[in-house]
Order: C-alpha cells, then structure tokens, then sequence
C-alpha cells in the first residue's frame, strides 16, 4: 500500500454549533474529552497515510497551536473561505502531484479506519473519485435521506431524492482535475458531478458506526456512539 497525501477540512465557520464557535473553531470542540481534530488525526496513523494538510481560516491561530510539533502543513485561507474544492486546490503545493485523500474533521467513526479502507480499494486505472459513504441506518446525527446511489460496481449517480447511501467525509480524489474549474471558490461537488458523468466516480461502503458532530446534538449523540456502538 503506497501512502497518500492527506488533506484535512477545518476552515468552515462552525455556524450550525451555534455560541460553541464564538470563540473557539469547530474543530477544537472537544467529544468524549479530546478535540474533534485530534480524532481525526487519530486516524492518519494508518499506512495508507503520507504528508498531511490542513486548511484555516476562522480563528485558525487556535488550530495553529493546538497542531504545533504534530508534522502537519498549514493551507491558510487568509482572505475567505475557499469551500472543499478551491480550499484543495490552493493546498495543492502542499499535498503533491497525485491522488490525495480528503477527511472532514467533524465527525467520528467507530469500526475500521476508513483511510485503510479506501486505499485497498482504490484502483487508480477506473477510478477518479472513491467516497467513503454508509446507508443511513449507520449514519448517527444526519436526517439525510442520502447523497448518491450507488451500483453493483460501486458507480455512483446523485441520489435526487431517492434514499440513497450518505458520503461520510472521506475519499480519495484526483487533483489534476481541480485546474479545469474556473471559480476560486468552489464545492467538491462541482467536481463529483463531472466524474459522474464520465462515469469514474466510485463509492465504497463503510461497515462501523460514523457520527456527525456539526451541530451541538450532535456532541453528545457522538459520545454515545463512541462508548456504546450506537446512540
């Protein structure tokens, strides 16, 4: 298993979290005792992960020190929020030439670690995209119906309305396509749609326990997936 480079989303506002991220980002709101990025940083130990980036924008001096001595790049969007796609592209220098990974940082898994998953499955010569997704039943502090359906060969088509498996926040994209989109600010979904219709975007499903921690329900909702297996 050749590693891949990591790049990690922390820049968003928080909004959703209400007063928690008045003065503090997302990412350091702390679930069963550690901070949000500490698990997911928990899962960059695997092999299957090479250098790894993170993205700041609000109060980013915070995630700054809290990452001092962990081996961690910064990708500073000092200006404005770039979303996931022009915040990708501008860590680009960073990440390297080739496939990257991508992990949310708010939300925790609890079962196998989804980067080893995603990289045994990941076939470069068929593939521009493989998502980490789940069937509702096993996504924990979400209401969607679902992102994407999914075929017997692991394709996926947008869901639209049809329930649908829920994209968790964990992939394996390649970057090369990311110069063909003219807006500065841009969704990795202006992306997935273009794989899509070319038909190399893939899905796999994950077979542990995943909790969005978004919104303040959702911290303690998380703990109880964490301590119990499931809310």
């Amino acid at each position: 298993m050749r590693p891949f480079p990591l790049m990690l989303f922390a820049a968003g506002l928080g909004t959703r979290m209400g007063g928690l991220t008045a003065d503090r980002p997302k990412p350091l709101i702390p679930v069963a005792g550690k901070a949000l990025i500490d698990h997911a940083l928990d899962l960059t130990t695997s092999p299957a992960v090479g250098s790894k980036v993170v993205n700041l924008h609000y109060l980013g001096n915070q995630i700054a020190d809290h990452l001092r001595g962990q081996n961690v790049a910064l990708s500073w969007e000092n200006d404005r929020i770039l979303d996931t796609g022009g915040g990708l592209r501008q860590a680009l220098p960073l990440l390297g030439a080739g496939p990257v990974m991508t992990l949310n940082t708010d939300a925790v898994w609890l079962g196998p670690n989804p980067l080893d998953l995603l990289a045994q499955a990941w076939d470069g010569a068929e593939m521009d995209a493989l998502l980490m997704v789940t069937p509702p039943d096993r996504a924990h502090g979400t209401h969607s119906r679902g992102d994407f359906l999914r075929d017997a060969d692991g394709r996926i088509t947008r869901a639209r309305g049809a329930d649908g498996v829920i994209y968790l926040g964990a992939q394996i994209l390649r970057t090369d396509l990311l110069a063909d989109i003219s807006d500065p600010v841009f969704s990795l979904n202006v992306l997935w749609d273009r794989l899509i219709a070319t038909r190399r975007a893939y899905a796999i499903t994950y077979p542990g326990q995943w909790c969005d921690v978004g919104h303040p329900a959702g911290i303690a909702l998380a703990e109880r997936v964490l301590s119990k297996g499931a809310p």
